[in-house]
């Protein structure tokens, strides 16, 4: 009996000393003009992990480069707790991203900024979320990585920084000890990805639940990118874009196109791809997905109809034009994008 009480306090003794180990400490850097939202980002995943957990598994610290106040999106100040000095004691370091401004339009960062990220101990993790990319871009750090950003700036992101391999589709990427995120709400996603790969997928689904959100979302940026609808001129090939537009459910094949058009197969290929910048065969099959998108959004007709409504005839068919396009099958997007589940808190 006494070698059992022994050894019991013995197992006991290691997990209190466990439980006052110190949390993986977690530094955001919020630098001038930082988006608000994804500055709060990080605290609120990573609290919502030690919560779940029952057990402090992250501490999370929030600086500024010189421990004064910044300037946010949200028409506000930040004044922060810490200064610079706590990146050289970071575990995981995070940069919201910025809003416009010198941090992505400069390839090099500031002396200051430099100065504040050579202090990060070689072990720690780099995370950015949204724009920044652009901060772990300018620092050496993404070179040769493949990296993402908000995809309204994946263009400018590869253009600075073209060591970078720039992948705007994804809502995160994982290259080890460096990740990055998509804009806004993508954050939310890596950092229960981080979670999840530190203490698997049962405390972060918990934190998931605690912060109301889908422990994980399915498809990529894709699913958010919007399109402007082109105009419609009296030339090119405009008005037989808008007629066709209007007959998505119906075969429409080159030859009856370059006959509305008024124009041979041949030079009617050509003009299209001129002014749009696909084939027609391309721009059709991105018009449909479209269309099918919409109606999974707005309507409650089966996934057959809509294949019918939209074009591809079979429910395989749009299933994998659409996988192909945002990646996910044509109940999953609607369970995410359907107006009535949006309009309702119960759904």
């Amino acid at each position: 009996m006494c070698k059992n009480r022994a050894k019991a306090a013995a197992i006991r003794a290691v997990e209190v000393a466990a439980m006052k180990q110190v949390a993986h400490r977690v530094v955001v850097l919020a630098l001038e003009n930082v988006v608000a939202f994804d500055l709060s980002i990080a605290s609120r995943v990573f609290t919502s992990a030690s919560l779940a957990a029952g057990r402090p598994l992250y501490e999370t610290l929030t600086c500024t480069l010189d421990g004064g106040p910044v300037r946010t999106t949200a028409g506000f100040r930040l004044m922060p707790d810490h200064g610079p000095e706590i990146l050289a004691t970071a575990d995981t370091v995070v940069i919201p991203g910025p809003y416009e401004g010198p941090l992505m339009s400069e390839p090099e960062l500031s002396p200051q900024l430099k100065a504040a990220l050579d202090t990060v101990p070689a072990h720690a993790r780099w995370v950015s979320i949204c724009t920044g990319a652009f901060v772990l871009a300018a620092a050496g750090l993404l070179d040769g990585r493949e990296a993402t950003t908000h995809w309204c700036h994946a263009d400018e992101l590869a253009a600075l920084h073209p060591q970078v391999r720039v992948t705007p589709d994804v809502l995160f990427v994982d290259d080890g000890k460096v990740l990055t995120s998509a804009g806004a709400a993508a954050g939310i996603d890596l950092c229960l990805h981080i979670v999840r790969t530190d203490h698997g997928s049962e405390v972060a689904n918990h934190a998931a639940r605690r912060v109301v959100v889908p422990a994980w979302r399915d498809g990529g940026q894709r699913q958010f990118i919007e399109r402007p609808v082109p105009e419609v001129t009296d030339a090119g090939t405009s008005a037989t874009r808008q007629w066709m537009t209007e007959r998505l459910d119906q075969p429409l094949d080159l030859r009856r196109l370059a006959a509305h058009a008024r124009m041979s197969v041949r030079t009617f290929t050509r003009r299209f791809r001129e002014e749009t910048g696909l084939s027609p065969g391309q721009w059709l099959l991105r018009e449909r997905v479209e269309r099918a998108r919409h109606l999974l959004e707005s309507t409650d007709l089966s996934v057959e109809r809509i294949a019918r409504d939209a074009g591809f005839g079979t429910t395989a068919s749009l299933r994998q034009h659409l996988n192909a396009a945002v990646g996910v099958a044509p109940l999953a997007y609607r369970r995410s994008f359907s107006a009535k589940r949006a309009a309702s808190p119960y759904l």
